[in-house]
């Protein structure tokens, strides 16, 4: 019977598909996992326990998905944007933006309390913050909605409708203030959010969806951000009227109320004639062009005249707006050659149309004239059948995605600008894109495969002299099982793609192709959604976007969906960033919705009015603390703390493939065998769990007799050796695990086992 020690120095397989049990030939088998639940590989090799969340706030309608999108207005400020049914709200540095200080100058203790605020200028139904009350301190730091204002009061209750009963408050002092949470209105429904593609350049973004006019948003500071519908200058238009309809204009020069009668339907919208939904498309004739404001019928309507149309003789010389109503609007956006980029309309669904270059909102073509290099453009791919374009990204060239297949578009060469001349398409793959927003990630693009299941990379190969696209999740098919829906690049301090999954999982890919680092990781946030049976036993994770911070970092956001007291709630939370430098215990970030306290020695924490009835973990002080069970937003402590972290525990969990190891004759794989005992190497760590089973797991002690023991341990760098309690078997797993809300960075793992050859 062989005795050996074996290493397993690395985790950069990730986790490995069920189906690759058996492949133990394979190079990334020994550095694979079969789970790798809530911990994130970094490049250099360890397995690191996920940071926990941060809350911030609900989102406006809890009952309605909500999407997050990201907002980059320089390297310094950069926002998040949350998305809702025909609204957004804005978040930065960590927090959501709120409107100016409105001073309360009373509350009652009634039911419900009725807020004092001269001319305070809300309406009922917003929602709006107070704190700094004095007396009534109950009131402070929590949402409420306002209801049945006058000029200068106001009720208040709580985000569901509910009153708040102040019967029971202390009386009101002094002092106060409310804010309202700030928002603008948009025409997006809840059903066409995950559809929104969007591009950026500085304080304005393009935002496109079929269903709606190309929007921009701009921002002129915090609280000052406009959504209007692109005001395009001439064009793009379809092709020009080949028919024998005319249009006859009752004058040609610029002005409003233009009646234009047209001889026949034929020629226009597919031989409908004019439609309601042509308003606000825009309409060539002759020499100028115009927008159309208001339709009588299919024969007539009214225009505003915006360039001088040189004639207001019946002609068959127009041509009709390629975006509208009737057409449908862009589906994708982006940016490439100092030219603004659209792509796919209803009718269009394989046209890409270019602006001119340098000039974003101008789409005029300059038919008829000289063509000139920095004309627009408008492209339509050929292909033997209809390949909606899905994605557009800018790389080394521009890379257009559709339904069927991915395409290049040049100028002919690899260093020369694209033009009206010049513009070259090929197709490179056959693959087929998802309608989801692609990740330009280095000198490639990821994007997902016609069924959401696929990751693909999309990157120039001079070997072959064109694109390849390999499937980054042939090693690990069943992460991505049930398709994602949405995803998200994280550059620092590691590269991660993270996704959505349709299931509310988040799946994480650790990303760094020079160093062959392809690595998936699972993460299921703390809390749970649903009731008995139907429960998921994790939150629900719907929506994820990354944003840079001011500390040169990326930080990760995401809507989770759980049941709190029995009532469904949507939270936006961040990914607490990740501390390389575990020395103050009092900073973990281990726990999910996590709010912190730091203030004068108390055993009371409050201001958990978000994690009501549920049971929460606790690090006070740096020490885990029993767990406690929030009631009326609050809990009480077993001791004083000046400094505690409260929020959803969650479970990290690793497990390695099947050690292939000890054997005398071949593989060890199938053959009997017992891992008697194991070091593990640490970094900055403080509890941790190892086993053969998730039933017989063996916590490696980390306090001595030495240490206090009313104060926390610091962490630990080094070797920790235990024994093993696995009996003989044929498997060999090695299970490590951490439930504490306290830092794990595994290095390696070195057991010693017997195998039996017999």
């Amino acid at each position: 019977m062989a005795r050996v020690a074996v290493q397993l120095t690395n985790f950069t397989g990730g986790e490995l598909s069920p189906r690759l049990d058996g492949r133990n030939d394979l190079t990334k088998y020994p550095t694979g996992c079969k789970t790798l639940e809530n911990f994130v590989v970094f490049p250099h090799g360890s397995a690191a326990r996920r940071s926990g969340t941060q809350f911030v706030a609900e989102v406006k309608d809890s009952s309605a998905k909500t999407r997050l999108i990201p907002f980059e207005f320089s390297t310094t400020q950069t926002y998040m944007l949350e998305f809702g049914n025909q609204y957004i709200r804005f978040y930065k540095d960590d927090g959501q933006i709120l409107e100016s200080d409105v001073t309360i100058s009373g509350a009652t203790q009634a039911n419900p309390v009725v807020i004092t605020a001269t001319g305070h200028g809300y309406d009922n139904g917003d929602e709006i913050s107070i704190s700094g009350v004095v007396g009534m301190t109950e009131l402070n730091n929590k949402r409420y909605l306002v209801a049945n204002k006058t000029t200068n009061t106001f009720e208040i209750t709580d985000v569901d409708g509910t009153n708040i009963n102040g019967t029971g408050f202390t009386a009101y002092t002094s002092g106060g203030v409310a804010n309202r949470v700030y928002e603008i209105s948009t025409p997006y429904l809840t059903a066409e959010l995950f559809d929104i593609k969007f591009a950026q350049s500085a304080d304005v973004m393009y935002i496109t969806h079929p269903n709606h006019e190309v929007e921009k948003l701009s921002r002129t500071g915090h609280t000052s951000w406009t959504l209007a519908d692109v005001d395009f200058t001439d064009g793009p238009y379809l092709d020009d009227n080949i028919t024998t309809t005319t249009l006859n204009p009752s004058q040609h020069t610029v002005g409003t109320g233009v009646t234009v009668v047209a001889s026949a339907t034929t020629g226009i919208n597919g031989g409908s004639g004019f439609q309601s939904t042509d308003v606000g498309r825009l309409i060539r004739f002759v020499d100028g062009y115009g927008k159309i404001t208001a339709v009588a019928d299919t024969l007539n309507f009214t225009m505003e005249i915006l360039e001088d149309m040189g004639s207001s003789t019946a002609s068959t010389d127009f041509a009709l707006g390629a975006f509208s109503d009737t057409t449908g609007h862009p589906t994708c956006v982006t940016f490439f050659e100092q030219r603004l980029v659209f792509a796919g309309t209803t009718d269009q669904p394989q046209t890409v149309f270019f602006s001119k270059s340098g000039d974003y909102e101008n789409m005029n073509e300059n038919r008829g004239g000289t063509v000139a290099d920095d004309d627009a453009i408008i492209y339509t791919i050929a292909s033997n059948q209809v390949n909606a374009i899905r994605f557009m990204t800018a790389t080394r060239t521009l890379i257009i995605g559709t339904a069927g297949g991915e395409f290049a578009v040049s100028g002919g060469g690899t260093d020369v600008a694209i033009t009206p001349t010049n513009i070259l398409i090929k197709k490179q793959s056959n693959h087929g894109a998802a309608n989801v927003d692609a990740i330009p990630a280095g000198n490639a693009t990821l994007f997902l495969q016609r069924a959401k299941r696929k990751l693909r990379e999309l990157a120039y190969n001079f070997d072959v002299d064109g694109y390849v696209s390999p499937d980054l999740t042939i090693l690990a098919e069943h992460v991505t099982e049930g398709g994602l829906t949405q995803l998200s690049y994280q550059q620092e301090p590691n590269q991660i793609i993270w996704g959505t999954r349709d299931d509310g999982e988040l799946v994480g890919l650790t990303y760094q192709r020079e160093q062959q680092v392809v690595a998936w990781h699972r993460h299921k946030f703390g809390g749970t959604f649903g009731s008995g049976a139907s429960a998921t036993g994790f939150g629900v994770c719907e929506s994820v976007a990354t944003i840079p911070t001011d500390n040169s970092e990326y930080q990760t956001w995401v809507i989770n969906k759980r049941t709190i007291n029995s009532v469904t709630r949507r939270y936006v939370e961040y990914i607490n960033d990740f501390d390389f430098d575990e020395t103050d215990d009092t900073t973990f970030n281990f726990l999910d919705s996590q709010l912190n306290y730091d203030g004068s020695s108390t055993d009371t924490i409050t201001g958990l009015d978000h994690l009501e009835g549920q049971t929460v973990s606790i690090l006070a002080d740096g020490s885990t603390h029993p767990d406690k069970t929030v009631s009326s937003g609050s809990i009480t402590l077993d001791r004083n703390v000046t400094k505690a972290k409260v929020g959803l525990g969650y479970t990290s969990l690793l497990q390695t493939m099947r050690i292939d190891a000890g054997s005398q004759d071949g593989t060890s794989q199938g053959k009997t065998k017992r891992i008697f005992d194991i070091a593990i190497r640490l970094y900055e760590s403080i509890g941790v769990e190892v086993g053969p089973d998730l039933t017989n797991m063996e916590r490696i002690p980390f306090r001595s007799s030495a240490d206090a023991m009313d104060e926390g341990l610091g962490v630990f760098t080094g070797d920790k050796e235990v024994e093993f309690r696995g009996n003989y078997e044929t498997d060999g797993f090695i299970f490590v695990r951490q439930t504490q809300p306290l830092p794990l960075t595994i290095l390696s793992l070195y057991p010693r086992l017997q195998t039996n050859d017999g």
